[in-house]
């Protein structure tokens, strides 16, 4: 089973949900080679619970996760932003994902992040699996919390976006950090757009449906995470995509209508 921990539903932030898009990007997941996906949405991303409760609705419900029509299994969850800066990643259950989500209504503007102590204590309240996202990026200060609070993570993210940027300084990290905390590393592509899915991704010996499950063989280590040899290619290409959408629907066009055309040629 292969699956990619660390995935987006839009293009950007900012921007508004596209049912197109969306239904796009998870054919395109599934073309790349996934079986499944982490949807690790930005908690205050412009309709968050929209973007949710389209998937809830759209697509087949096994266990704790959603299979579209091509047979992509999507397992909900969300990217978090701390106030000490960094983000964290959650992973559960529909009804946990859109519960916390307004919970943190309060905190999601930059300025007024939820400080991670009070973020991991709401998170022991749900079934969730919990981790951190790219703990090294520029801005991020993850790695420089107390040893009590990095134990609060399950799992530690090897991001796409950073092993293409710095492939042997990212491993090196991130393998120190895992061992000092005793934590698996799991791939995670941190895609918006299509060319980066398969860049990174983790390869499961069982194929999982629920959250436990999934926790259940990563704490096994019942997995092993592949990176493609054209990494850095994809990731390059990737923000190419991105801007170049972002800067059509800046400009007042249909990005999604542009996209969408071009697929069928």
């Amino acid at each position: 089973m292969k699956i990619d921990f660390h995935t987006h539903g839009k293009l950007a932030k900012k921007l508004p949900f596209s049912t197109e898009y969306t239904d796009w990007l998870f054919r395109e997941a599934k073309r790349a080679g996934l079986d499944a996906l982490c949807l690790t949405e930005h908690f205050n991303t412009l309709g968050f619970e929209e973007v949710y409760r389209y998937i809830a609705g759209r697509y087949e419900k096994e266990g704790d996760s959603f299979v579209t029509d091509e047979g992509l299994r999507i397992f909900p969850g969300m990217e978090v932003d701390i106030a000490e800066g960094g983000h964290t990643l959650v992973i559960g259950t529909m009804e946990s994902m859109l519960e916390m989500n307004r919970r943190l209504e309060p905190w999601k503007e930059k300025g007024h992040f939820l400080p991670f102590a009070d973020w991991a204590r709401m998170t022991e309240e749900y079934p969730v699996f919990f981790g951190a996202a790219h703990p090294y990026r520029s801005g991020g200060h993850i790695p420089e919390l107390p040893v009590e609070m990095l134990e609060k993570f399950m799992f530690l993210d090897l991001n796409g976006k950073d092993l293409a940027l710095d492939y042997e300084g990212t491993v090196s990290r991130m393998e120190a950090l895992a061992g000092k905390l005793d934590r698996p590393l799991v791939a995670g592509s941190d895609t918006h757009q299509s060319f980066q899915y398969g860049c990174v991704y983790n390869v499961f010996e069982h194929e999982v449906d629920t959250v436990e499950e999934l926790r259940r063989e990563t704490k096994k280590g019942a997995y092993r995470t592949e990176c493609a040899p054209n990494l850095h290619f994809q990731v390059e290409t990737a923000g190419i995509l991105k801007r170049s959408l972002k800067e059509i629907y800046a400009l007042g066009g249909d990005y999604v209508s542009v996209l969408l055309r071009g697929a069928e040629i």
